[in-house]
């Protein structure tokens, strides 16, 4: 990943540390330590969020196994140093898509909202063609 934004908090800097290690392993068996409970993800290919822990960490669970050279670029943050926007590139299949993760976190470094943006839209309809064949069944459970 790229440097982190010099004006984070303590407590996020450290989770956005423990991300960044996760995602560079591709091991994310300790994602549910910096996930609050009522967290939320909010998806490109949804309009409504997808809400609880559970219902993030099976879907950044999932799409890890399914991007190819995943790559974070560019990282910026609110004033506050509790909002972060992760720039990243990434393939899905034969097509390549860029996108951000806007990550929203709580005063003890929890990520409380995770929301994607992708583009261009063939890389997003191939990401969501492999996510649905993968969690269709599972995501209705968590629509909120």
């Amino acid at each position: 990943m790229t440097d982190l934004p010099p004006n984070l908090t303590p407590a996020v800097a450290r989770s956005l540390q423990a991300w960044q290690s996760m995602i560079e392993t591709r091991d994310l068996a300790a994602l549910t330590a910096i996930i609050h409970p009522e967290a939320a993800f909010r998806s490109p290919m949804a309009f409504k969020p997808y809400r609880s822990r559970e219902a993030v960490v099976l879907i950044l669970s999932t799409v890890i196994t399914i991007f190819e050279n995943f790559e974070y670029h560019r990282a910026f943050a609110s004033e506050d140093g509790q909002n972060v926007v992760l720039e990243f590139s990434a393939d899905v299949g034969d097509k390549s898509l860029k996108g951000i993760d806007m990550i929203r976190f709580d005063a003890d470094g929890l990520i409380t909202d995770f929301e994607v943006m992708i583009r261009p839209l063939n890389g997003l309809q191939a990401l969501g063609a492999e996510m649905g064949a993968r969690l269709a069944k599972y995501l209705p459970a968590y629509k909120g």
